[in-house]
């Protein structure tokens, strides 16, 4: 497996790594994804009523978006790509055990053996305690690897350094870059599948529109 991704929620796929993981695929390389929530505590939008209502359509909004991207098909999986969901409660992976989680991330990257592992930074890129938590499991699976076993390790990474003086102090600055351009139509679909992030989607077009077509990490080295 090329990439394999790690995150908490439906969605955080798509914004800073969905032309990543078209290019991959394009040339026939597999890649995975782990979503760890089912993401039931967030913004409705007045779309649902109901936290449960709100993770099946977040699902839904998720499969579409995996399609677009091309992770999930028949073609993908022959080729060895993955799609997990599990159903940690969202909002709350600070309250439940390390050590679970942990285990999710490392079975993960032992079973796929991946080139390359994403995750979120240390300040969980805007202080989410789900992505906070998440870097943290991902992190310790990853250190508790042999040496020669493990994959690379990106975090999700900005040029503009948070205006929080307490995530601009765990700031990681980029030091891999992919010019996404060609991607830019498909990258935009799969982006507005996630209809319940549409505040999300807004705010990230507004402080990060170059992360649009350029998508940036920093390595872990």
């Amino acid at each position: 497996m090329k990439l394999l991704l790690i995150v908490p929620h439906p969605d955080d796929e798509v914004y800073g790594a969905s032309g990543t993981l078209m290019g991959h695929l394009e040339a026939g390389e597999a890649c995975g994804l782990v979503t760890l929530t089912r993401g039931e505590a967030g913004r409705t939008l007045g779309l649902c009523d109901t936290p449960e209502e709100l993770a099946r359509m977040r699902e839904v909004e998720l499969a579409a978006c995996l399609d677009v991207i091309g992770l999930t098909g028949a073609e993908a999986r022959a080729g060895g790509s993955v799609f997990e969901h599990h159903r940690f409660p969202d909002k709350y992976l600070k309250d439940q055990p390390l050590s679970a989680l942990t285990e999710v991330a490392r079975e993960a990257m032992v079973r796929l053996r991946p080139e390359v592992v994403l995750t979120f930074p240390p300040n969980g890129s805007n202080g989410h305690p789900d992505h906070v938590t998440t870097h943290r499991a991902v992190k310790a699976a990853w250190d508790a690897l042999p040496e020669g076993e493990r994959p690379r390790l990106w975090y999700y990474a900005s040029d503009v350094p948070p205006e929080n003086e307490a995530l601009r102090a765990e700031w990681l600055p980029p030091n891999v870059r992919h010019d996404v351009t060609r991607f830019i139509v498909r990258k935009l679909q799969a982006i507005a599948c996630h209809r319940t992030q549409a505040l999300s989607t807004v705010d990230f077009i507004r402080k990060y529109p170059d992360r649009v077509t350029e998508e940036t990490f920093h390595e872990v080295r």
